[in-house]
Parts: structure tokens; sequence; C-alpha cells
């Protein structure tokens, strides 16, 4: 299908294309009894919690890449190796992607446009180009994570060989994207469910696992590092959780799901949209310290060893709690594989249609992200190290994303009543340079 060419100052107008063209935009308008709903609660005709309800759900799609098998690689190894030492890694890094995913949704209610949008309109082309090869690049990172999880959550269960098996991977990604056009209530609703599944996962490991409650106390506000193999972690936990690809598709979720009519409409929708970035951030944060919880509890003094990878802690739960405590880990790992990466695929979309106006089938997008992600389960490269690697990987890429987030979430003439104010700018700023000077030092300690 092709869209009518773009004017000079307007976006094209979306029009429904194809199942097999779906993106994330198209869905958005979405279902008229929830516009409704959201009506009535803007208008203060809906009272109690039940006003909130028609709000919630894009910031739980975006919590799902949050939760995903690159977290799994990152968490469990960091707490195999190291216990309870980087639980203030995790917490700190849930808490800066609260700030960072609350900025992008902002951005979405204010302007009617989404980040990749924005950057196209806001920079030059060069840097607009740049910064679409970067995302992109970024995107197949991702996919690596996703797609090599989910084959070992396969392979773990049920034996599959992993290259078939991150076949299916791929194939289960389209399944979820199906339930696109059943419209947006549904998707959210079924990786809500996947989502679900995870926590519930972890609540039952958390419990086999008898973790010291004086000890996780300790090192979530206790700071402190243990070498260069600890910082190499830490930077792959940032990674894995400030997730740049999802801070594009967050600011795609809010954009026209729910349009508010004037700013005081869009101020009231951004606070029912930060309470849905709180619920569904804090759930992923605790299901990121539950998997380091459980790895420092089980496998830091256990004496088993290649219990720092996904593969090993699926074994080492076998041996030290239960055979159904091991298939708990799979189904977990299984089914955040399947959810994020139909959410991969979704920020990818959105990256591509924002910043080049192109729309490719959705078949071709995810055969192209796909790729890499096979040639390292056929060559037979460790799945765990591509999974922390692959974070490592998104870690350097967060700049290029928050960078030109902060920027354009200043300019008044952009956003209008929403603008940050100065000291949320310096205060985002801040934690933007810390995390630019953490890859910056990997990199430098790598070299050296």
């Amino acid at each position: 299908m092709k869209l009518p060419p773009p004017a000079a100052t307007e976006e094209p107008p979306v029009k429904p294309p194809p199942a097999t063209e779906a993106t994330v935009e198209d869905v958005l308008p979405g279902e008229a009894a929830v516009a409704a709903a959201a009506r009535r609660s803007l208008e203060g005709r809906n009272r109690g919690i039940g006003r909130i309800w028609p709000f919630l759900g894009p910031a739980f799609i975006a919590a799902v890449a949050y939760i995903d098998p690159g977290n799994f690689a990152t968490n469990i190894a960091g707490g195999a190796k190291f216990g309870y030492l980087l639980l203030w890694v995790v917490l700190s890094a849930n808490l800066i992607a609260m700030l960072v995913q609350t900025q992008s949704a902002k951005l979405g209610i204010a302007t009617g446009k989404n980040l990749a949008e924005l950057c196209r309109e806001s920079f030059s082309r060069r840097t607009s180009i740049g910064l679409w090869v970067q995302a992109e690049l970024v995107a197949m990172a991702t996919d690596v994570a996703e797609v090599v999880g989910a084959a070992l959550g396969l392979n773990l269960l049920f034996g599959i060989p992993l290259f078939p098996a991150g076949l299916i991977a791929g194939a289960g990604a389209f399944a979820i994207l199906g339930l696109q056009r059943m419209g947006f209530r549904r998707l959210e609703a079924g990786i809500a469910v996947l989502v679900g599944v995870v926590v519930a996962s972890f609540v039952i490991e958390l419990f086999h696992a008898k973790p010291d409650a004086g000890e996780v106390a300790k090192h979530l506000v206790l700071p402190g590092f243990a070498g260069t193999e600890s910082i190499l972690l830490a930077t792959g936990i940032v990674g894995a959780t400030v997730m740049p690809h999802v801070v594009y598709l967050h600011s795609a979720l809010t954009q026209k799901r729910i349009v508010g009519r004037n700013d005081a409409e869009k101020k009231r929708i951004l606070g029912f949209e930060k309470v849905d970035v709180v619920i569904a951030l804090s759930l992923a944060g605790l299901v990121n310290l539950s998997m380091m919880i459980v790895a420092a509890a089980l496998f830091n003094t256990s004496g088993l060893t290649g219990v720092d990878s996904i593969e090993g802690a699926f074994d080492g739960l076998k041996t030290l709690v239960s055979g159904n405590a091991a298939t708990v880990f799979g189904v977990a790992l299984l089914a955040s594989g399947f959810a994020s990466s139909s959410v991969g695929t979704m920020a990818g979309q959105v990256v591509m249609q924002g910043f080049i106006r192109r729309r490719i089938p959705l078949f071709l997008r995810r055969a192209i992200t796909l790729a890499p992600a096979l040639l390292i389960l056929a060559i037979g490269f460790n799945p765990t190290d591509a999974l922390v690697l692959s974070q490592v990987v998104l870690s350097f890429g967060i700049p290029f994303a928050l960078v030109p987030l902060l920027m354009i979430a200043r300019r008044r003439d952009i956003m209008g009543a929403l603008a940050n104010p100065g000291w949320l700018t310096g205060v985002a700023g801040i934690l933007a340079a810390m995390i630019i000077g953490l890859n910056v030092f990997l990199i430098a300690d790598l070299i050296v």
C-alpha cells in the first residue's frame, strides 16, 4: 500500500493498511468504548480508581522491554557472580526508566507526534539519518536478546534445538502482533498476560530462594563495584533497563490513543499516564530485582559452576530447588521472549516510519531484524554471552535516544504548556551524563 506524498509542513494522513503492514499508529485511534470512558474521566464524570482505567496500557507495553531475556542474562550473571552487590544498579536503572518513559509519553501527549517524527522535524537531515541508522542497529541488538532468549526458553523446556527454536520465536511475535487487528486493548491485554506470567514466576522463585533480607536492603541503597567485570555487567543492566528503542515506542503509544483538546486536558492525560508508568515499571523493577536476588541467594555461594548463564541457572534450579522451579523459570523466559520480540518489532516500525516516512511489510521488517539473532544461533555462539553483549550495545544507544528526547521536551514551541521546566531538564541531563560517562569509562577500560 502507498501513502499519499507528504505536504511540506504536514504529516501524511494515516490510512488503515493491510494486516501485514500494521503498525502501532494504526491501532492507536482504537476502540470507541475506551475513548468514551476516557472522555468521562477527563470531564470529571468518572470517579475513584475507575477513572484511571481507560488510560492504562501504553506503559505496560513499554514495560515488556524492561523484563526481556537480556534482563534475565544480566541480572542472573550479576547475582551469581557478585551476590547482592549490584542491586542498587537495578533499582537506580528502574527509577531512571520511570523518568525517561514519562518524558517519552509526554512527548506524544503534548504534540500528537512520536520522538522519531519530531527528530526528523527538529534536526538536520544528516543528523536524522544518523539517528535512524543507529536506532536500526539498536533494534537488531534488541532482537538478538529477545529471539535468543525465547529460543533458549523453548530449548530448555522442550529440548528444541536453538536454531529452529529461534524460527518459532520469530513466528510467535507475529501471532501477538496479530492482536493489533482486534484493537489496541486486545494487544495491551495479550501483552499484559505475558507480563503477568513473568511476574508470577519470579514471585514463586523468590519463595524458593529465601534471600537474606538484610543483605538485600543494604545493597539496594549502598553503591559499589568489584572490578571491571562488575562495571561491564552494570552497563549491561542499564542497557537492559533503559531501553533506547522503547523510548521511541512509548511516544507513539500515546500520540493518538487519547487526544487532549486543550492544555488542561493534556495535563490530565499526562497525570493518568504517570500512574500507568509507575504501576507498570514498578512491576518490571520488582521482576528485575527478583531475578538478581534469586541468583544471589541460590547461586553465589552454591559452589556450582556455570550458574551465571541462563542455561546454568535452569540446571541450578533443578539441582538446588526442584524440576518444577526450573520449569517455572523456563516459562517466564519464554513468555518474556515472545512478548518483547513483538514489542521490538513495533518499535522498529515506529522508528522507520518516523525518521524516513517509509513503511515496509511487517514480515520483511521482522526478517531483517531476526537475521542477526538467527546467525548467532546457527554458528553456536554462547547464548548468554550474546544476551549480555546485546545489552551493552543497547546501553551505548541510550544517549542517541535520550539526548534528543530531552532537547525536544524542553522546547515550549513544540511542547506548549507541557514543556519541561529548567530543573527537570537539569536533573534528566545529569542522569543522561552519568549513563554516557559509564559507557565512556567502559570503552576506555576495554581499549587499555
